[in-house]
């Protein structure tokens, strides 16, 4: 059975169908990325599956339970942690304290078990530490992404949703954050990952989804996708190497 499942998932924004009957699944312990242009329906999913959106029609299914409609707090607190697009960090609180935010679904802590757990982040993420204590508005775009990220990971979540974490980044952060996905993944963490950046995705991912206006064109591994060089020009930027 798959961690999760999408099936003939529809959902709108008003008149705008933003996702039409999508179809997908993820197995526990996988890397999967949705690719796609901006409007393809990417984030919505995302949106739909930790609750943020209502479907119209179709199921969303959670190590085999029915999960649409349900709430974000229950979402999460059923193993589904969500970093979203643009980081979202609190400007006023410190770095440490937008990370232990996110085990706030997890109920009440000591504070000592938030700091430790806390100090697990920061060895993951080694860049932020010296910025510990730094307010959330002091971080750079990259130390804000990385602490976005390990307050998703405070929630002890089964599967992460990441939506475009290399956003705006530079070159050498984005190789950080994408370094980080996979450490991810070998700490047993299921990951469905957004991101526009195809190359970069594919390198860590297990299987890819190319959407297009809210439809699914094609799916396969990443050496499948890159090999199709319709493929590669009409959703992945362009006739580029063959593998990522």
């Amino acid at each position: 059975m798959s961690l999760l499942t999408l099936e003939g998932l529809t959902v709108r924004y008003g008149e705008i169908e933003a996702v039409r009957g999508l179809s997908l699944s993820v197995e526990g312990g996988e890397v999967v990325t949705l690719l796609g242009a901006n409007g393809a329906g990417k984030s919505t999913t995302l949106r739909t599956i930790s609750g943020l959106m209502k479907p119209v029609s179709g199921s969303v299914m959670f190590d085999g339970r029915p999960i649409a409609g349900l709430g974000p707090e229950q979402i999460v607190k059923m193993g589904i942690a969500h970093v979203p697009e643009a980081r979202r960090v609190f400007p006023g609180l410190s770095a440490r304290e937008n990370i232990m935010l996110g085990a706030a679904s997890r109920g009440r802590m000591s504070k000592a078990a938030l700091v430790s757990e806390s100090d697990e982040m920061f060895d993951l993420f080694p860049d932020i530490l010296p910025f510990a204590d730094a307010l959330g508005w002091t971080l750079s775009g990259g130390q804000q992404q990385m602490v976005a990220v390990a307050r998703g990971l405070m929630a002890k979540p089964r599967l992460l949703l990441l939506d475009e974490p290399s956003l705006g980044l530079a070159p050498v952060i984005v190789q950080k954050v994408f370094s980080i996905i996979g450490q991810i993944r070998s700490r047993g963490t299921t990951v469905l990952l957004v991101e526009q950046n195809a190359r970069m995705a594919l390198s860590v991912a297990d299987r890819g989804y190319v959407l297009e206006t809210g439809r699914l064109a094609v799916s396969g591994k990443p050496n499948e996708l890159w090999s199709n060089d319709d493929v590669r020009a009409a959703y992945l930027g362009g006739r580029m190497a063959k593998s990522p």
